[in-house]
């Protein structure tokens, strides 16, 4: 095979003019562009004039600087990528039904969804949470609920991943509650913490405080962490909901890593070193449909960050330079229109995880479109990840597609232009500026937009919604949460305060006040008011005064 640039041009544009004129006129290709969603061209054929393949400083090996192959030295060989399943409805009872049955079915990983409320900071009994409790995840007002969550399931001896941004001090000291009273210490316990506000600013929307006690919340559980709970991932840094908010795969890896580089940043800031903290940041990313485009993603990401760690910030650890990641598929992705379909949407965007190196992932089940995902239902998004580890073969070797011209093109390109708008960024101030200027929101919506428009006009099929549609019966089956979870969770509350130590409670709300107006590190003094059952709502309230609350920057 020849490797001359010319020789391979010179037979390039022979083939373009003896064969594809030829082709084309009988048989036309079926639009005239073939398009990204960042409406980059995909051309009709890569060669290796498109890869541009520096194999030792763009490559290398998996395990080693750049990462590009991958973060473990025989990744899928040694051991398979963690199989979570996103799972939490209704009261603790109920979900840690659910967390058995995951875990008797193979699930290697817990991971929590939380209701709106408990995102929030709020009780159960609160007005603001009535119609919201249980609904869209378990609700958690108190340890005690925490230890119910966790009944029957040694947590020395589980992975577990919790959804939570604004309250994730609680959530997280009320784990390590659990634990300890389990006689389990802090410093055995394995799992993540979402604890990523910046995200929620410009696409999810569950923030409490504005941005400074916000970031310095974050660096105090880094802080801490890195004493106390030194195999704990302090940060989940995610492109998830960026994605699932409107973005592209550029931007949804630009946004992602700029407010890694943000979180970064503040924790140096704050006092900590860079090396005694970064080696447990991870990051969360979305599986969607293009599978080569997304394979591409990662690869480029991990990339990127190592020179990041490297580069800027000096990182002389290379656990430092790694960018690990847990991958979900694409919930926006999925129809409420034949949701059978749904099944194969998530087999490939699996495939894109697991071909793209991930370290874990969480299969959406095919009704989440409808409602909670049916116990059934997440049988098979579980079977999905077990199908392709065990009979796929695609986790036999490492990084399977390197070497492919349109892979190491896409990766390349993906590179350069999600250091662009990360280059932009810094120019605004960095993330936090970039989001109080309403830049990302305004980039988030423009892309959305253009995909949906799209959409409507038919340049993007999506099968059994503008094209292939049938008529339907109404789907039956679907998880349905009781309207009284609510009700019983108030009772649960009431008993609570009246059974507690409330002399107690009361001083070490106070401790914590004290703690917010000063600069030291909250994180014990939120365990010590979880230990005295204090409720969610009281220790955010306390906060909540402290700190204040974000006011959203409106975009018109």
């Amino acid at each position: 095979m020849t490797n001359n640039k010319e020789q391979i041009q010179n037979g390039f544009d022979k083939w373009e003019e003896d064969k594809v004129k030829k082709s084309l006129a009988k048989f036309p290709e079926r639009k005239e562009h073939f398009e990204f969603d960042t409406r980059e061209e995909v051309k009709r054929l890569y060669t290796p004039l498109d890869a541009n393949i520096d194999y030792e400083n763009e490559l290398g090996f998996p395990g080693q600087y750049p990462f590009t192959r991958g973060v473990q030295p025989t990744m899928y060989r040694g051991k398979f990528w963690t199989m979570r399943m996103y799972a939490g409805f209704a009261t603790a009872e109920e979900s840690n039904q659910r967390y058995k049955y995951l875990i008797e079915q193979g699930s290697m990983g817990l991971s929590v969804a939380f209701d709106l409320p408990t995102q929030m900071g709020y009780d159960s009994d609160d007005s603001i949470a009535e119609g919201e409790v249980g609904k869209v995840g378990v609700c958690i007002d108190s340890l005690a609920d925490m230890e119910i969550l966790f009944d029957g399931i040694p947590l020395d001896k589980v992975s577990t991943s919790m959804t939570i941004n604004a309250p994730a001090t609680v959530l997280l000291a009320m784990y390590i509650a659990v634990a300890q009273k389990q006689g389990v210490s802090a410093d055995k316990l394995r799992g993540t913490i979402q604890n990523d506000i910046l995200k929620e600013y410009v696409a999810r929307g569950t923030y409490i405080f504005p941005v400074k006690p916000s970031m310095r919340l974050i660096t105090d559980i880094f802080e801490y962490c890195s004493k106390e709970v030194p195999k704990w991932n302090t940060i989940s840094i995610s492109g998830y909901h960026i994605r699932e908010a409107g973005a592209n795969a550029v931007q949804e890896v630009a946004f992602t890593l700029a407010d890694g580089i943000a979180y970064v940043n503040a924790a140096i800031e704050a006092g900590l070193h860079v090396d005694d903290f970064a080696p447990r940041l991870s990051f969360f990313f979305n599986a969607h449909n293009n599978l080569l485009e997304e394979v591409s993603k990662f690869r480029a990401a991990r990339r990127i960050w190592s020179k990041i760690m490297k580069e800027r910030f000096g990182s002389t650890n290379p656990k430092s330079w790694a960018l690990k990641f847990h991958t979900q598929t694409a919930g926006c992705t999925l129809t409420a229109q034949q949701p059978e379909n749904n099944i194969v949407r998530v087999a490939i965007q699996t495939l894109a995880a697991v071909l793209g190196g991930t370290q874990s992932l969480h299969t959406n089940s095919k009704d989440e479109a409808l409602a909670l995902p049916s116990e059934d239902s997440v049988m098979v998004a579980l079977r999905t990840q077990q199908i392709v580890a065990h009979e796929s073969g695609v986790a036999d070797s490492i990084d399977p597609l390197a070497g492919s011209y349109y892979i190491e093109s896409l990766t390349n390109q993906i590179e350069e232009e999600a250091l662009n708008i990360i280059n932009k960024i810094d120019e605004l101030g960095g993330a936090p500026q970039a989001i109080e200027k309403g830049f990302i929101q305004q980039e988030i919506m423009d892309s959305a937009y253009k995909y949906q428009k799209d959409i409507e006009n038919n340049e993007k099929i999506i099968v059994g919604v503008n094209k292939f549609q049938v008529e339907e019966e109404s789907p039956k089956g679907l998880l349905k949460v009781d309207p009284m979870v609510g009700e019983r969770q108030i009772a649960k509350i009431k008993a609570l305060k009246e059974k507690r130590d409330n002399d107690k409670v009361k001083q070490t709300l106070k401790d914590l006040r004290n703690a917010c107006k000063s600069s030291e590190n909250v994180m014990p003094y939120i365990l010590e008011a979880v230990k005295e059952y204090a409720t969610l709502g009281e220790i955010c309230g306390v906060m909540r005064e402290e700190f204040g609350e974000y006011k959203q920057t409106v975009m018109i």
